[in-house]
């Protein structure tokens, strides 16, 4: 099949491309003094923004395209990990936000500084970026993919980068400047963008279904004989091997979450730009309640999709040629086979709106860790002193030398993807396990002992990573040179790498002088 672009297709780019660069322009006036300007806006921004904000960072490509695909295949159960971040929005909003306000940390790895020392903050900031290269790039590719079928009808290597490089450009134009307060802004227009444009695929799957909602529902609930409800909301099911049932929401999830929120600076960059911790938490709650329903839309997609394809007597008798297994995701197969003409630009920009929600806010808030954790700490360390303004400059280089980090990762995962054959939701989800691992066992020894200092945060950073690599297949299959068993699903790798993590940091017996944190933050 050759896809033809039609006329109205390329007005839509236009038009989006005119939008972005105006915009870009319009966020980035304001002139940033210094470094806390640059990366937190200085305490400026509104709940709603931010709330709007952290939705967008936490959401990426890998929704707008693995979304459909787990409602097309599965139930509603991915939908249920919800409670999973709720639950972790409530204990970050208690244990967390309220220190990083009362210490004025521009990085939540500062907070490590005061119990461990200045080399704990900057082991963590750096495996930090380690896991955001990894799971950033990972959704770069993502958003690479989906650009390079519809643009040009394949997903060969040489386009799949053409992509890559197309979009790393379009975020570092989109944050170069104006900073995080840009990043924010930004955030808000792409969210309303991809959720308008899935919104919209949602009304042409309705209109294509001569069924009315009864009839689809019915089918949903009964899709095929011997099979089980499309949906069924909680899965009960004891299943190590799959990361959507209520224990592993219950336990591996909510670990995740509260890493997202609360332990990785992409999310909880936006919630220190409020004016007060409790301005923080409110936007923290609010976005993982709008979570829900943008997550409802882009499963709904998939259900359609299920219909659509699978269901030929709600069709009229017409049945639509459904996706093989060469095809990267059943939304794009209907994107490219099915869609009305003249709509495909608006998916395209919709993928590119949700992609560069992810990679702007990805690109300050590691220009961040490593201007603010790794280079100043650096320069302190040699006693050389540095305007605010050079480091607003490093901010600026750094995400340049960042934009070409995630590229490169991009295009690895074109590879890593393939061999893996994991869906893409769960793609994403998983790589950030490595980094995730370590930093929750420091954290939570920070935040429940008295124990550790910096030699044990340095094993329990590494013994987080290595217990996560080798749960992976590919590495069992290499040590023992067989098949490997089932793989455990990441929600259930996290809890052990989190485990070991946490169990080696308690090992260190703490340092008088890092005995405590400022008094005033304890008791925050």
């Amino acid at each position: 099949m050759e896809l033809q672009l039609t006329t109205l297709d390329w007005v839509i780019f236009a038009l989006y491309a005119g939008l972005l660069a105006a915009s870009g322009y319009y966020f980035s006036r304001k002139k940033t003094s210094d470094s806390r300007d640059y990366f937190l806006a200085h305490n400026s921004m509104p709940v709603w923004m931010v709330a709007i904000s952290t939705l967008a960072t936490t959401q990426s490509a890998a929704t707008f395209l693995g979304g459909p695909d787990l409602g097309y295949s599965g139930d509603l159960s991915y939908l249920f990990t919800n409670l999973g971040a709720v639950l972790a929005a409530f204990a970050a909003a208690r244990l967390l936000i309220p220190r990083f306000y009362a210490l004025r940390v521009t990085t939540v790895y500062e907070l490590l500084q005061f119990r461990f020392g200045e080399s704990a903050k900057q082991q963590a900031g750096a495996m930090y970026l380690i896991g955001r290269v990894f799971a950033s790039g990972a959704r770069l590719y993502m958003a690479a993919i989906a650009v390079s079928m519809i643009l040009f009808n394949d997903i060969d290597a040489g386009h799949v980068v053409l992509a890559v490089l197309i979009l790393s450009l379009a975020g570092l134009l989109q944050t170069f400047l104006g900073g995080v307060r840009s990043v924010i802004q930004s955030d808000a227009l792409q969210c309303a963008i991809y959720v308008g444009a899935a919104i919209v695929v949602m009304s042409v799957l309705l209109w294509q279904i001569p069924a009315d909602l009864p009839q689809i529902l019915s089918a949903l609930q009964n899709p095929a004989q011997g099979q089980a409800s499309k949906l069924e909301l909680v899965d009960w099911h004891w299943d190590f091997s799959d990361p959507f049932n209520v224990w592993s929401i219950l336990t591996g999830f909510v670990l995740l979450h509260f890493a997202t929120l609360g332990l990785d600076q992409d999310a909880s960059q936006r919630l220190l730009t409020c004016k007060t911790p409790g301005e923080g938490a409110r936007a923290m709650l609010l976005s993982v309640v709008m979570v829900i329903p943008v997550m409802a839309v882009f499963m709904a997609i998939g259900m359609l999709l299920f219909i659509f394809y699978q269901r030929p007597d709600l069709m009229g008798g017409v049945s639509a040629t459904p996706p093989s297994g060469s095809d990267v995701t059943v939304f794009m197969h209907y994107v490219l086979n099915e869609m009305p003409q003249g709509l495909r630009g608006l998916v395209t920009i919709g993928v590119v709106a949700a992609a560069l929600s992810t990679l702007n806010s990805s690109l300050n808030s590691m220009a961040s860790v490593l201007t603010e954790d790794l280079y100043r700490g650096w320069l302190k360390k040699r006693g050389i002193k540095k305007s605010e303004r050079h480091f607003v400059f490093a901010g600026r280089m750094s995400m340049a030398l960042l934009a070409l980090a995630l590229g490169g990762m991009a295009v690895l995962c074109y590879y890593w993807q393939q061999y893996s054959d994991l869906p893409l939701i769960t793609f994403a989800l998983s790589v950030m396990v490595f980094a995730y691992s370590g930093l929750l066992g420091v954290f939570f020894t920070v935040l429940f002992t008295k124990r550790g200092n910096s030699t044990s945060v340095t094993f329990a950073l590494a013994a987080g990573f290595l217990v996560t690599l080798v749960q992976q297949p590919w590495i069992i299959s290499a040590l023992t040179g067989a098949e490997p068993p089932a793989a455990m699903a990441f929600t259930w790798q996290l809890c052990l790498g989190a485990a070991i993590s946490f169990a080696v940091c308690c090992l260190g017996s703490p340092e008088p002088e890092m005995a405590g944190e400022p008094q005033e933050e304890a008791g925050a």
